[in-house]
């Protein structure tokens, strides 16, 4: 599976599977994507290799141990890298130029949704993470 930003200047590319897809709609996602919620999955980080670019990501700890990653030609957001789950990315989905083959399976962080969208779908919705 490929994945590109918006200028085609950083590319990337993902040997295995993508699990855990989800929406989310907290404040920072918001803010990031610029959007009503970020949709976004995990990857393992030994099966996402850069093909192109790395050398134009910029990280922003948006979170205490959590890094964002962005180009900063485009400004698309890419992943994010956890301090304490090196093992483990965030891959923002919007990203990808192939089909996962999954979907998404619930909202998190509805309790702070922006106002002005309504959730019209019928996936589970949870306040905060899901349990587990």
């Amino acid at each position: 599976m490929k994945g590109s930003c918006l200028c085609q200047g950083v590319v990337f590319e993902i040997t295995g599977a993508i699990t855990n897809l989800l929406y989310c709609h907290c404040r920072m996602c918001r803010k990031s994507h610029g959007s009503a919620f970020r949709a976004r999955g995990k990857v393992k980080t030994k099966e996402f290799h850069w093909r192109r670019g790395q050398e134009l990501l910029r990280f922003y700890e948006s979170s205490p141990g959590e890094h964002r990653g962005f180009c900063s030609r485009c400004g698309s957001n890419i992943l994010t890298k956890f301090d304490q789950k090196p093992e483990e990315l965030g891959l923002a989905l919007g990203v990808l130029d192939d089909d996962p083959g999954l979907r998404p399976t619930c909202h998190v962080f509805v309790g702070s949704k922006a106002a002005w969208h309504e959730i019209a779908d019928g996936l589970i919705q949870y306040e905060g993470f899901p349990p587990g």
